[in-house]
């Protein structure tokens, strides 16, 4: 008997410490199964830095990005310059600190297209029937069977000089990378929404909204759409990755950015020839690229894992 009555006090106190964890929040939910993932979280703090470096860099070293200066060409990586220089001698520090700057926002900007134009895509298929759901979807597999590098190759070169003439040189071009990535990145974006609304339209919750009258753009709104936003910001996160690779390309093949803008995919492209010689010059470009890809990757990965209620973390 004394052994149960000590033993009372340590049962009765578990209850409340139960009852206390499972009071959380399903964000702090997810937040702390993120933070258990600690890829994904050292990639938060990798890209924070990094993007931390990119917009306070340029106002710490405030070397012009085209700056030339031919006693300095192809120096290794020093104090004086840090990442070393190019073949005119530009500091190759600011350069990359710039570029960081447009590969960045072409890759969130190119996501937030995507993203935006397949959950718009998605959920009017998912929550139509009969011919305007077959017609999306048809849309959809047409662009998913087109062969995306020659096309953006192809609508670049077409309407590179056009919208250069129309916006400016450097603005012309970021608009037109932007839509011609993020119109080739909706689709995976626009399957994944409408699979979630196919399931989600049935369940009880909004079979409840429907009897109490709610129409249904209030349904999609209030009710599907946040239950359906899991996979679509994993989506998100490979999209930015994606897009950052697919302008480094298009620089690399000289069809991005001219060739004054230092792109991490232009200072690449001119580095190719001096691999032997500066390797410094491509290195540190690649570097970011290959960081900055790595950690979006694995974020989203820990979002996925996250956000997943049947996985146990």
């Amino acid at each position: 008997m004394a052994g149960l009555t000590h033993a009372s006090p340590t049962v009765e106190a578990a209850v409340p410490l139960a009852s206390r964890g499972r009071r959380f929040s399903p964000g702090r939910e997810s937040l702390r199964r993120f933070r258990r993932h600690r890829l994904a979280a050292m990639s938060v703090v990798v890209l924070a830095v990094l993007a931390l470096s990119i917009l306070v860099g340029p106002l710490v070293w405030r070397v012009p990005i085209n700056e030339i200066d031919f006693t300095a060409r192809l120096s290794a990586p020093s104090w004086e310059h840090p990442f070393g220089t190019d073949d005119l001698g530009q500091d190759l520090l600011a350069r990359t600190l710039y570029g960081g700057r447009i590969s960045l926002a072409v890759g969130f900007a190119a996501m937030a297209v995507a993203v935006i134009a397949g959950t718009i895509i998605g959920a009017i298929a998912g929550m139509s029937r009969g011919s305007v759901d077959a017609a999306l979807m048809w849309i959809t597999d047409l662009f998913l069977s087109l062969p995306q590098l020659p096309l953006l190759l192809l609508v670049i070169y077409l309407f590179r000089d056009f919208l250069r003439g129309l916006v400016g040189p450097e603005g012309g071009v970021f608009i037109l990378i932007v839509l011609v990535i993020g119109g080739f990145r909706w689709m995976p974006v626009a399957r994944l929404v409408r699979a979630q609304f196919l399931s989600l339209r049935e369940k009880e919750f909004v079979e409840a909204a429907r009897a109490l009258g709610a129409s249904n753009l209030r349904l999609v709104v209030r009710h599907i759409l946040p239950n359906a936003l899991g996979p679509v910001i994993v989506a998100g996160t490979i999209d930015v990755a994606a897009a950052i690779i697919a302008e480094s390309t298009l620089s690399f093949l000289g069809l991005g950015f001219p060739p004054d803008i230092p792109t991490w995919g232009r200072l690449l492209y001119d580095a190719k020839d001096y691999l032997d010689i500066a390797p410094h010059w491509a290195l540190f470009a690649g570097g970011a690229i290959f960081l900055t890809v790595l950690a979006i990757n694995f974020i989203g990965d820990g979002l996925r894992d996250a956000l997943d209620p049947r996985r146990v973390m």
